[in-house]
């Protein structure tokens, strides 16, 4: 076949079929007139290529995985050397993402300087996310939460902070840990006014923290899936995903949709200048679709992952 037909069937341009022979990596036959002639496995090479360019390998670094093909393998990552170059290449991202960490650290560590450099409120105790203030208010059961164990959990989807969409009533295998909380802290922004006054608002940074640090013991106990939940939009929690390297995913529901389908807890403080429904603190246990249990008022919330912890291993699917 002629190079447009190679480019075309392989979805590259003729420039890039060009230069992956200048690295030797596609060697086509020459005919008697210099047309260069391209064969069958030369599409799949092409092709190959270009899916490991979308994760990130270059095509100078192709060549084990072509290898692996021309010696016969059904797969270009069957061979010892394919997946030294894997490794090579998710060590490269480890490094930048470290780096990027690093800088987005002490940017936020700027930020948080400048917003306070002249505050009158010297912040410590309201952007000190980690660690949880002495007296807070401790939240009183209300009964709002008494009628959900047994409810079915509602056909909502929601955006997830992995780039997936979660399917609320979808049946998995094992349990579903969803908790519920009013919103996280981000270095340099201050809480709403007068948010430790408020029984069981404060502490979704160390919950959060709480249920990370578990979360493979969670998972030993039968919690197949984890999520976070909130009404902050994803690109707000992915921040927070990232700066709190949590290993579970984050729901997003802005809409409060779960609220209005579940009648489930909230309270309004004072955001951006507008009265705001948020979250109670709460978390649901599903099985089979369906709510199993529920913990309803949570305190504290830095010791909560525990709570639900020895829930799920005394009471094993």
């Amino acid at each position: 076949m002629r190079i447009g037909d190679l480019a075309r069937r392989a979805g590259v341009t003729v420039k890039a079929v060009r230069y992956y022979e200048t690295l030797g990596l596609v060697a086509p036959v020459r005919l008697a007139n210099g047309y260069r002639d391209y064969a069958e496995p030369d599409v799949r090479l092409v092709r190959e290529i270009k899916e490991l360019g979308r994760l990130g390998i270059p095509a100078e670094r192709t060549r084990p995985f072509l290898d692996c093909l021309a010696a016969g393998g059904p797969h270009a990552d069957d061979c010892p050397a394919s997946l030294a170059g894997y490794r090579e290449a998710i060590d490269e991202l480890t490094g930048r993402i470290d780096a990027l960490t690093a800088r987005r650290t002490a940017l936020a560590a700027r930020l948080h300087e400048a917003a306070h450099r002249n505050s009158t409120v010297r912040g410590d105790a309201m952007t000190e996310f980690h660690r949880l203030p002495a007296g807070l208010p401790v939240p009183e059961d209300d009964g709002a939460a008494a009628h959900l164990p047994g409810l079915a959990m509602p056909p909502l989807t929601l955006a997830a902070t992995s780039g997936e969409k979660v399917r609320l009533d979808e049946p998995v295998p094992g349990r579903t840990v969803i908790y519920a909380y009013p919103l996280t802290g981000r270095p340099g922004t201050d809480l709403p006014e007068g948010w430790d006054s408020i029984p069981g608002a404060r502490g979704c940074t160390p919950e959060s923290c709480g249920f990370r640090d578990h979360h493979q013991e969670l998972a030993e106990a039968g919690a197949t899936r984890v999520f976070g939940l909130s009404s902050q939009d994803t690109a707000y929690q992915r921040e927070v995903v990232e700066r709190l390297h949590l290993p579970f995913a984050m729901l997003s529901d802005p809409g409060l949709d779960l609220v209005r389908a579940l009648d489930l807890p909230t309270f309004e403080v004072e955001l951006a200048g507008r009265t705001t429904p948020l979250y109670k603190r709460l978390t649901l246990i599903v099985r089979d679709g369906v709510i199993e249990r529920v913990f309803y008022p949570v305190f504290p919330p830095d010791q909560h992952a525990e709570q639900v912890l020895g829930w799920l291993w005394a009471h094993p699917a």
